[in-house]
């Protein structure tokens, strides 16, 4: 939505811009000035561009003596007079500041440098700019106060300079610039009140002074703004309730309070004194109370945007009589009674044929999902219904939403087996059904979906085995199984899915079998958890290719033998758990020189030998090694008796075994030796008888 505001802004800009330049630069034809006159706007351009630091398109290179400065880019006369009218910069990815003798450029009517990097402060030498009609320096970073001095600028028609850093209140000196048609501060750091003079810029079409600081209550007074159209102050820190007489400027059809503090109910006859509504965004406050069912009276409505208010009772059914209706974001809120027929508005608008995104998470809807909702617009890329009481099956027919990109149905009352035609959302970029009651096989059609980036099914009661189908899901970043009843084998597919990064969770089920070696094609993965199940054989060394590994969880299976000493390539890592296996063996140094590491778990295992005390083990409540009854040493905080004390009888019968074995050993020998020799030498004294 911010985009999309940004895009109205913009095409006013233009069209007043257009307006604006083509009245003053009639009304300067006749004006005649000395040839002094234009010596000083030549040397004020040229003052301006010795403050130009960077200026890689060499936009600035024009600006020579080689050709007169009315030809410089950027830069418009008058025909007549050759004085500099306009200095339009826009987009040109300057890089400096404004200099003081901006001010010597007294017949400008237009500065236009949006879309720079110019900073430092706005110049009180503006004010000197007495003919200005438009001032555009959004998109900057720009700091500092607003001039006072721009009071002397009484011809303005538009002042913009949204996207930047300033600070400070608005002056109240600008209460001279009576005729403003466009007022636009956004996305700054400006504090204080907003100025109830504002209400008397009779001409004002668009008031933004959204994403700022601004505090306390909405002026009644800019109610007086009869011609206002666009009225944005989202994103700041507003308290009390809407002045009524906001409510009934007629022209509005942008109206932005999202995100501030607000408070009370929306006027039952909203769409009747705002009949020219294109968009409604009230989100983020603490509005109470009904959805006026009048907002279907603004039969242009395309946005209607109350997430996160306390607004209770049932969605009007009316809604769907609006014909382009495209956004519809009611999540968060307390709406529905938690039973039946609370979804049944979803019936009428079966008939929105531009509905885009409909988002109903959070609240207290119950019932089941009518069947209706496979008829939805085809248009419907976002359909979420998560936090709420629904229950029931998941309606065949979903597959007909064919643009889908966006499904949310998690943490409901969901059940039954999914339905195979979900693989026909080819589209759906986010499948969220976690934390719901759904049972049965996850359906291999779900291979289809190839542009997922996000499959959440976790905390639910799936089961059988995972569809190595899931291994063609090759946008996957994240994929979370867990807490299920699956068994059989990690498909190596999905083990292989070199795009996942995120995470991949297959805790908490009944997998068994080894890990796969195709672990090791996860090199972009931060996190993978195979706890809590039945895996078995050894850590596959692979694992030392995952080097953007951070969090790893191997615990609660039966892995046996060493901790792989390529492991030590993990450099990332900064969470351990092998706790509750079957690894044994001395624990690798390696371990301790892993300087991300911030927590270890190797308890219940068969280690021995000494613990070391660096890294990690110099922390004692950062480590786990509980159940290993072979281990010594380490910090004095685990309490474990030194290696050289430890172990005295396993020391004496090693020492035992060094001194029996060669003995024993010799002994035999002897014994082999007497017995055979006297033997020989009995058969050679009877081959010397004759």
């Amino acid at each position: 939505m911010k985009h999309s505001c940004l895009r109205y802004e913009w095409v006013l800009l233009i069209f007043f811009h257009g307006i604006l330049l083509m009245s003053m630069s009639s009304c300067l034809k006749s004006k005649s000035v000395p040839a002094l006159a234009n010596e000083t706007d030549r040397l004020a351009l040229l003052d301006f561009k010795n403050q130009i630091t960077q200026d890689p398109l060499q936009i600035m290179n024009s600006w020579n003596n080689s050709v007169h400065f009315c030809n410089w880019i950027g830069v418009t006369c008058s025909p007549s007079s050759k004085r500099v009218t306009v200095l339009d910069l826009d987009a040109k990815r300057l890089l400096g500041t404004i200099p003081p003798s901006i001010g010597n450029l007294t017949y400008l009517t237009g500065i236009n440098l949006e879309s720079n990097s110019f900073n430092g402060e706005i110049p009180q030498e503006v004010g000197r700019l007495q003919f200005l009609h438009h001032l555009n320096l959004s998109d900057n970073s720009f700091g500092g106060k607003l001039p006072a001095n721009l009071s002397y600028c009484t011809q303005l028609r538009v002042l913009d300079v949204s996207y930047n850093d300033l600070v400070g209140q608005i002056p109240d000196h600008l209460s001279s610039l009576s005729k403003l048609v466009i007022l636009s501060l956004g996305v700054n750091n400006l504090t204080g009140t907003i100025p109830a003079w504002i209400g008397n810029f009779s001409s004002l079409y668009v008031l933004g002074l959204y994403w700022n600081y601004f505090q306390g209550s909405i002026p009644g007074g800019l109610g007086r703004l009869s011609r206002l159209g666009f009225f944005r102050l989202s994103v700041n820190n507003l308290s009390g309730t809407i002045p009524h007489q906001i409510y009934n400027i007629s022209s509005i059809y942008f109206f932005s309070v999202a995100v501030n503090q607000l408070h009370g109910s929306l006027p039952t006859d909203v769409g009747f004194t705002l009949p020219n509504l294109y968009s409604f965004l009230g989100g983020g406050n603490y509005f109470t109370g009904p959805i006026p069912e009048s907002f279907s009276n603004a039969a242009q409505l395309l946005v209607l945007d109350l997430p996160e208010n306390g607004l209770t009772g049932t969605v009007p059914q009316n809604l769907a009589n609006l014909q382009d209706f495209y956004w519809l974001n009611l999540g968060d809120n307390s709406l529905g009674k938690g039973k039946d027929g609370d979804l049944s508005f979803l019936n009428f608008l079966a008939n929105s044929s531009s509905l885009g995104v409909l988002n109903l998470d959070g609240n207290n809807f119950g019932g089941a999902l009518p069947s209706s909702i496979a008829n939805l617009s085809t248009q419907l890329q976002q359909f979420t219904a998560g936090e709420n009481k629904i229950h029931g099956n998941i309606p065949t027919g979903i597959g007909n939403l064919v643009n889908l990109y966006v499904l949310v149905l998690q943490d409901n009352y969901l059940g039954g087996t999914l339905p195979h035609d979900l693989g026909k959302l080819q589209n759906l970029n986010e499948l969220y059904l976690n934390n719901n009651t759904f049972f049965g096989p996850i359906p291999s059609t779900l291979g289809n979906l190839t542009a997922l980036t996000k499959l959440y099914m976790d905390g639910n009661r799936f089961e059988g085995r995972i569809p190595a189908s899931l291994g063609n899901c090759r946008n996957l970043l994240l994929l979370n199984l867990s807490h299920n009843n699956l068994s059989g084998t990690i498909p190596k597919q999905v083990m292989g899915l070199s795009t996942l990064s995120i995470f991949l969770d297959l805790s908490y089920n009944f997998l068994i079998g080894a890990l796969p070696f195709e672990v090791g094609k996860l090199k972009q993965l931060s996190k993978l958890d195979l706890s809590k199940n039945r895996l078995s054989g050894k850590i596959p060394t692979t694992l030392e290719t995952c080097t953007s590994l951070e969090h790893l969880y191997l615990d609660g299976n039966s892995f046996e033998g060493e901790i792989p000493q390529s492991l030590k390539n993990l450099k990332g890592l900064e969470d351990i758990d092998l706790s509750h296996n079957k690894l044994f063996g001395h624990i690798p140094e390696f371990l301790s020189k892993l300087l991300a590491l911030k927590y270890l778990d190797i308890s219940y295992n068969d280690f021995e030998g000494e613990v070391p005390s660096e890294g990690v083990f110099a922390n004692a409540s950062a480590i786990s090694i509980f159940g290993n009854e072979k281990l010594c040493g380490g910090v004095q905080e685990l309490h474990l008796s030194s290696c050289s004390s430890k172990h005295p009888k396993l020391y004496g019968k090693l020492l035992a075994l060094r001194i029996i074995i060669p003995l024993t050993c010799i002994i035999i020998f002897v014994l082999l030796l007497l017995y055979f020799f006297p033997t020989c030498s009995i058969l050679k004294n009877q081959g010397r008888e004759p």
